[in-house]
């Protein structure tokens, strides 16, 4: 008669075995992450100074990418690759008007002005007072955004015949999240406070 054996007793696992069980997992939950990652968010680095003082040259931001990103509003702070302008190299800009919506500005007085209104534009360094080239008023085409910079005097933006307004299947994304802050390059100092939710 064989002796009964104890079902609670389980076959050891090989020691080599397990750790290459493990990192089969590993490799797998890294890929899936990476594959999240790349089709939901993007990293870019701000180059330049036309978002001063919201955004400052060397920002790294976290963007929600245009597969989920479809619905820019006014206020959102976008990154844009158009071939017209800089070999399609990226740049950040304010989304300042939508689709159907007519701009118009007083450079004179540097206000911007959406179906009427005047904005109440916290967020700029500077008026908008420095012209670029595209005629007011203008309304905004279907499927495009009008965006402008913060840093009004010296922003190239769609006031400039260059750039214009923005077809939104050229935006890469929204800018979420400040993970890690540039310099200002008056004062020459990193302020690590500047980092969270970009708004």
């Amino acid at each position: 008669m064989e002796p009964e054996q104890n079902p609670k007793q389980e076959q050891k696992v090989p020691l080599h075995q397990a750790l290459t069980l493990y990192l089969h997992d590993i490799v797998y939950l890294l890929s899936a992450m990476m594959v999240v990652l790349l089709l939901v968010f993007r990293v870019v680095v701000v180059s330049g100074t036309s978002m001063n003082m919201t955004l400052l040259d060397g920002d790294y931001l976290l963007l929600l990418s245009n597969t989920f990103y479809q619905e820019p509003k006014y206020g959102d702070i976008i990154v844009v690759s158009k071939d017209s302008f800089d070999n399609g190299a990226a740049f950040v800009k304010r989304v300042i008007a939508t689709e159907g919506q007519t701009v118009d500005i007083d450079f004179d007085n540097g206000i911007v002005y959406v179906d009427g209104l005047a904005l109440q534009e916290d967020y700029i360094n500077a008026p908008t007072t420095t012209r670029g080239g595209v005629q007011f008023p203008l309304v905004v085409e279907e499927g495009c955004v009008f965006a402008l910079g913060d840093n009004r005097g010296i922003s190239k933006d769609s006031r400039y015949t260059d750039i214009g307004l923005v077809d939104t299947r050229e935006i890469l994304g929204k800018a979420i999240f400040l993970m890690v802050p540039g310099t200002n390059r008056d004062q020459q100092k990193i302020d690590f406070e500047r980092i969270g939710v970009i708004e």
